[in-house]
C-alpha cells in the first residue's frame, strides 16, 4: 500500500484550516498532513499544529508555488495530494484521486464543474486556458488551473525546478507531465466558496494571464505557437507583394519587412523547441 501525504499551502487561513485538517484526518487512506505556512501573520501555524498537522513554515511569504515545492520536498508519501486549505476543496474526494493513481495514472486533476465558486472573469480565463492547452497537447484538458490534484511524488519532483513561485504552478505542472509523456486524467469535483479573503488580485493576476498563455506554449511545444504567427506574416507579405507588383511593378520595403519578420518568428520557434526538448531530457 502506497503512503499518501496531503500538502496544504496556507497563508492566513486560520479561519478554515482547522476544519480542513479535521476532515482529512477522518480519512483512513491518508498517512500524513503537511501544512506549509507561507509567512502567515494570523494564527494559521498554531491552528494547524493543534489540529494535528505537521507544519513547515516560511519565514516570509514566498508564494503559493513556493509553498507547493516546499511541501513536496517534505512529504514522505509516494503519493501527494495537493489541495487548498481555505475550504474550497472537499477532502471526501481524496479516495477518488488515489483510486485513479492506483489504476496507473501519474497525475490526477480535479476538474471543477459548473456551479463551482468562481468569478465571471476567472471562469473565462480558465476556459481559455483549457482550450489553448487542448490545442497545444492534442489531449482534452478539462481544467488546467485546478489546485486540487494528486501526483506520484517521484515524478512530480522531477519538475520542481520548472515550477514558478506564484499561482501558476498547476498550469506548469500539468503541461510538464504532458510533455514528459506521463499519464494524466481528470475527475469531476465541486469547488465551494472559500472561507476568508482571496489572495488573488485582479490587476496583478490579470496581467499574468497573458504570461501564462506564453508559458503554456513554451512548456509544451513552442513551435505550435510561433508557427501560426510566422505563417500569418508570410501570407501578409505575399499578399502585399502581389498587390505592389501588380500596381507598381516593384518589391517594397514593407514586403521585405513582413517576410523578414516571418522568418525570424519561425526561427525563434525552432530555437525555443530545441530548448524545451533539452529541458525535458531524461538524464537517468
Amino acid at each position: 500500500m502506497l503512503k499518501v501525504s496531503v500538502v496544504l499551502p496556507a497563508k492566513n487561513e486560520a479561519a478554515a484550516i482547522g476544519l480542513t485538517i479535521a476532515a482529512i484526518r477522518q480519512l483512513t487512506c491518508v498517512d500524513e498532513i503537511v501544512v506549509v505556512n507561507d509567512g502567515s501573520t494570523d494564527q494559521t501555524l498554531q491552528v494547524a499544529e493543534q489540529a494535528g498537522a505537521r507544519v513547515v513554515s516560511h519565514p516570509y511569504s514566498k508564494g503559493n508555488g513556493a509553498a507547493i515545492k516546499t511541501g513536496a520536498r517534505h512529504a514522505q508519501g509516494e503519493i501527494i495530494i495537493f489541495m487548498d486549505a481555505d475550504g474550497q476543496h472537499d477532502p471526501a474526494d481524496i479516495p477518488r484521486f488515489i483510486e485513479q493513481l492506483e489504476q496507473g495514472y501519474d497525475l490526477v486533476v480535479g476538474a471543477r464543474q459548473k456551479g463551482s465558486q468562481a468569478s465571471l472573469g476567472r471562469g473565462f480565463a480558465n476556459a481559455f486556458y483549457n482550450k489553448l492547452a487542448t490545442y497545444m497537447t492534442e489531449h482534452q484538458v478539462e481544467d488546467l488551473t485546478s489546485g486540487f490534484r494528486a501526483v506520484r511524488a517521484e515524478k512530480f519532483c522531477e519538475f520542481l525546478y520548472l515550477l514558478p513561485n506564484g499561482f501558476s504552478y498547476p498550469t506548469t505542472s500539468t503541461m510538464a507531465f504532458f510533455r514528459a509523456g506521463y499519464s494524466v486524467t481528470y475527475i469531476p469535483i465541486h469547488a465551494a466558496k472559500r472561507i476568508g479573503k482571496s489572495h488573488i488580485r485582479l490587476f496583478k493576476d490579470g496581467t499574468r494571464f497573458v504570461l501564462i498563455i506564453f508559458k503554456i506554449a513554451t512548456l509544451y511545444s513552442p513551435l505550435k505557437m510561433f508557427l501560426p504567427f510566422a505563417l500569418l506574416l508570410f501570407t501578409l507579405a505575399t499578399a502585399w507583394y502581389g498587390y505592389t507588383l501588380y500596381e507598381y511593378r516593384r518589391f517594397t520595403n514593407m514586403s521585405a519587412l513582413l517576410y523578414t519578420g516571418s522568418i525570424m518568428i519561425f526561427l525563434m520557434g525552432l530555437i525555443s523547441e530545441q530548448i524545451t526538448t533539452l529541458m525535458y531530457k531524461d538524464d537517468k
